[in-house]
């Protein structure tokens, strides 16, 4: 029982980094040999670089007196979002996939998602998690180059190593925030977590729970 009630409560209360739309990579990426981790956020309810750009314009914005011509960018819908940061995620998973490598199913259910003609928020929503999670369980990262090469971990003998934990608790608050934000149902949450998260602990419900310190 306590799992199904704390995925309740913290969905509600849960505070994560999110940024505006809400993809963002997995937590850690799997340095550690000779593979990494997982990523897990719990049920409950009854669950590559970089690229800095720094300005080299000596003028501003602020330095004219007409700020106001430049019209307003448009604004996002909710769907949009979520449909640029699918595109994102998509090319960057493929781009860094080793030679030979086969993608995960998820990511090809993702673009069905994408390009689906009136598709809603949380359908969408769900398939970038489930990318998410495919990606932290199935490949480990190339510490120097980020190339992604299928992984022989094996998680169920190592859950005692912190990065382990740490991933699975990364994505276990991110699918809590998903469901804070109204972008994903609690009962697909909790099946998802399950399924994809728990099951691959060899945990039960409650022993993942107590395994994350909750």
């Amino acid at each position: 029982m306590k799992f199904f009630v704390f995925l309740f409560i913290a969905a509600v209360s849960t505070v994560s980094s999110f940024t505006d739309c809400f993809p963002m990579m997995p937590l850690l990426q799997r340095q550690y040999s000779p593979s990494a981790s997982s990523s897990v956020f719990k049920s409950n309810s009854s669950s590559a670089s970089q690229t800095h750009r720094a300005s080299t314009t000596a003028l501003e914005m602020s330095d004219f007196d007409f700020p106001s011509a430049m019209p307003e960018k448009p604004q996002q819908t909710m769907r949009e979002k979520l449909e640029d940061s699918a595109t994102t995620f998509i090319a960057d998973i493929t781009a860094r996939l080793g030679e030979g490598v086969e993608p995960p199913p998820e990511l090809e259910a993702l673009q069905a998602a994408r390009d689906e003609e009136g598709g809603d928020v949380p359908t969408l929503a769900l398939k970038i998690y489930e990318l998410m999670i495919e990606q932290g369980m199935r490949y480990d990262v190339d510490p120097d180059n980020g190339e992604l090469t299928p992984t022989q971990f094996d998680i169920k003998n190592n859950l005692d190593i912190p990065e382990v934990k740490a991933e699975f608790d990364h994505l276990y608050k991110y699918g809590m925030e998903l469901i804070r934000r109204g972008m994903l149902d609690i009962d697909v949450a909790k099946e998802t977590v399950k399924e994809k998260l728990i099951k691959r602990t060899g945990l039960t419900p409650e022993e993942f729970d107590e395994w994350l310190g909750y």
